[in-house]
């Protein structure tokens, strides 16, 4: 059982304005450098090496050295899911996103984006729909889907790695992950990193640099539309 105090003690670490913009900038699915977590909080490296390693300390961050650097990276996809479901209920504080200040600033960041490993924002929300309208989904209790066997094939023929995925150990298979800025869940888990990376290896997304921001390329909005059946 979690305790009161256990789970207190993460929201607190979550809730410092500095880790939390570490642990946003985290939130694409890469490895950074304690200088460039430094850097996107606003902080010196001596005070970010004191938040990192409480953080880690706090199973939030895991840490591997390379050369003469050491990397960081969010310690788990249950961290992840953690971090966009408090994204989703800050949101809820904010005006509908159509007239938020947010959307207005960053709409690429709400157009598509990296959660974690896996693909949110309004491309992540279409091709959902697109898998569910299509039968190759369904939800499974409130908190997982499935994939059909309809949908097994589907995923295979546009070369995603499903047997991989079924392979990922004790991690969930395909998870409902609330979308902050859709406000409805996209597919996450084992299924929806598999789907993600298929869209990075075919061409039909880039990473853009230091950032969750993802660009969907002339060849990924055709996919969307002959593979998914969804316009954008």
């Amino acid at each position: 059982m979690t305790t009161i105090n256990a789970m207190s003690e993460v929201a607190a670490l979550m809730g410092d304005p500095a880790r939390a913009a570490m642990l946003s900038l985290l939130m694409d699915g890469r490895a950074h450098t304690a200088s460039e977590l430094a850097l996107t909080a606003g902080i010196t490296a001596q005070t970010a090496s004191g938040h990192l390693s409480r953080m880690i300390a706090g199973n939030l961050l895991a840490a591997r050295a390379q050369g003469r650097n050491r990397f960081y990276r969010l310690a788990s996809p249950e961290v992840a899911h953690a971090i966009e479901s408090l994204m989703n209920v800050a949101g809820m504080r904010a005006p509908p996103a159509s007239a938020n200040a947010a959307w207005r600033r960053d709409p690429d960041l709400r157009f598509c984006r990296t959660c974690y490993d896996h693909l949110a924002g309004q491309v992540g929300i279409a091709v959902t729909d697109a898998l569910t309208r299509a039968g190759h989904i369904e939800p499974q209790g409130a908190r997982d889907w499935k994939l059909t066997e309809g949908g097994d094939l589907f995923c295979r023929r546009i070369g995603v790695d499903v047997a991989g995925a079924r392979r990922a150990g004790s991690r969930h298979f395909a998870r409902q992950c609330l979308d902050w800025s859709e406000r409805r869940p996209h597919i996450s888990g084992a299924l929806g990193a598999a789907i993600a990376d298929t869209f990075f290896r075919r061409g039909w997304a880039e990473r853009l640099r230091r950032s969750r921001t993802v660009r969907l390329t002339d060849s990924g909005r055709r996919a969307l539309g002959s593979h998914f059946g969804a316009a954008l």
